[in-house]
């Protein structure tokens, strides 16, 4: 296996690129932002730039990232060890302001994304782009893998009524863009006019490529996502948290399994989920009850029955059908102990947080009037995203 080099790796290893960034430069990174070696971004910038290094910007869940899930926002600080400021882009403000920006001639993002529209570092990116257009500040990313492949869409587009911090574009579930590709599109399709933006592109990633096939190591890009398998079931499970069910928080493997307290999972398995997941035709995964308590969030410290999602293979493996699927099929089963959870989900007080994540009401009304899985597809309509996704690709595999 011939191992990705990352934009972080490519930055590192070419002097010459290195000799073209003269000035003052700031870094968007967390904790997964490392070198082969597993250096961290931020010390090899300190390296690389030495005193023109004088700020750090950290995403939803922090520069440490150490934060829980949303509406949980971390705050500016001075480095310890730096001794420059670190700023949250998850506090009073999403954009940067112009206090923070000042100074800066390169504003780097090197951020692991996970594919997914419901993931916020790509809106972290778009939102710096936004900021930055009539402002003298490149903007450059370190490119890394989609881990989700770069070939796979999967799920609605969203619908812009419901646009929020977890869903800012007209984007599927499954974008199969990395970050700077999603860049790329704002640029081209979103920007009111282009600013001075930048990809240092990996090397040795092709297209079709899931995380395991690039040779680097999981680092957790959040703190619920500490195996790659929580990514590959990360765009269906997620709908569970516009739900009164555990999405697995407070486990450690979050993300990967649902359940609640009135749950008796192996009968409720045998009787039902069984030969319901055999006549739905979805294919590459296994359904499993399981019983499971959570330290916190969700039903902390009581017992749930539930059921985990395991894939068989990827390569068929659809999580946001199969998301949608076990939550249609939960609602029915469950009756008065399923509930959607309430307002306010990611500061909107308005619309319900299914929708909001889904970014469409129709699934909601899909799930309670328990559509076909023939009408859930009638969902997926790519006619008008395909094009620009196709346009803006910058790796062939």
């Amino acid at each position: 296996m011939v191992k990705v080099a990352t934009g972080l790796d490519v930055l590192c290893n070419d002097f010459h690129l290195q000799k073209e960034f003269k000035g003052n430069v700031a870094l968007l990174c967390h904790n997964a932002s490392v070198d082969k070696g597993f250096v961290p971004a931020a010390v090899r910038f300190k390296e690389l730039f030495g005193s023109r290094f004088i700020k750090l910007f950290g995403p939803q869940h922090g520069f440490s990232t150490d934060a829980q899930d949303n509406m949980i926002e971390t705050d500016h600080y001075v480095h310890p060890h730096f001794k420059f400021p670190v700023y949250s882009l998850y506090s009073e403000t999403r954009v940067p302001t112009d206090e923070m920006l000042n100074g800066i001639d390169h504003f780097f993002v090197d951020l692991q994304d996970v594919g997914c529209r419901m993931y916020t570092y790509i809106y972290s990116l778009t939102l710096l782009l936004e900021k930055c257009i009539d402002k003298d500040i490149e903007v450059i990313v370190l490119d890394r893998p989609n881990p989700l492949n770069g070939i796979t869409l999967e799920g609605n587009v969203l619908d812009p009524k419901y646009a929020s911090f977890i869903g800012r574009h007209p984007i599927p579930v499954r974008h199969g863009m990395t970050i700077g590709e999603v860049g790329l599109m704002h640029q081209k399709y979103w920007a009111d006019k282009p600013m001075n933006y930048r990809v240092i592109k990996m090397r040795n990633w092709e297209r079709n490529m899931y995380f395991e096939d690039t040779g680097l190591s999981w680092l957790l890009p959040s703190p619920n996502l500490s195996r790659y398998e929580s990514a590959m079931t990360f765009p269906g499970i997620v709908l569970f948290e516009g739900t009164q069910l555990s999405e697995g928080r407070g486990t450690t493997q979050s993300l990967e399994l649902v359940g609640h307290p009135s749950i008796e999972p192996f009968g409720w398995y045998d009787r039902h989920l069984k030969q319901a997941l055999e006549k739905s035709g979805l294919k590459g995964v296994a359904i499993r009850p399981i019983t499971f308590l959570p330290t916190f969030n969700k039903h902390a410290d009581s017992v749930c029955g539930g059921f985990q999602i395991h894939v068989t293979d990827r390569n068929v493996f659809q999580p946001w059908r199969v998301g949608q699927w076990l939550l249609r099929e939960l609602y029915h089963l469950m009756e008065g102990d399923f509930k959607w959870l309430q307002p306010p989900y990611e500061y909107d007080y308005t619309n319900m947080p299914i929708d909001i994540i889904n970014g469409t009401d129709r699934l909601r009304c899909w799930v309670e009037q328990k559509g076909s899985l023939q009408m859930l597809g009638s969902l997926e309509n790519y006619s008008d995203y395909e094009p620009k996704f196709r346009a803006i690709q910058i790796y062939w595999s």
